[in-house]
């Protein structure tokens, strides 16, 4: 469980998200690479709340860092599933065709 305070005064509890997607990696033949953020430190799990916004929260493998969360739109949640080969929610279905080429 992870509780968040959102920079718009919400609060998040990822226990409570309707719905959760780890980050895809890439072998890079040394290291894990996620495909988030472009690198083997740092990782990014997508949810979507209890009241179906979506964020992300950012985890750090850096000694002394926390991790943190930040609301995305729709547009950026698509995005962020399309780039992991997830299968899109049917809230977001309908964005895949204006931001696929």
């Amino acid at each position: 469980m992870s509780v968040f305070r959102m920079p718009d005064g919400k609060v998040v509890d990822t226990d409570k998200a309707q719905a959760k997607w780890d980050e895809a990696r890439n072998w890079n033949g040394r290291n894990h690479i996620s495909r988030a953020t472009g690198v083997q430190w740092t990782h990014e799990t997508l949810y979507r709340s209890a009241k179906g916004r979506y964020y992300i929260v950012l985890d750090s493998q850096w000694q002394g860092t926390m991790p943190t969360a930040r609301w995305v739109d729709a547009e950026q949640a698509t995005r962020w599933l399309l780039l992991m080969e997830e299968t899109l929610p049917a809230d977001l279905a309908s964005r895949e065709a204006s931001l696929v080429e």
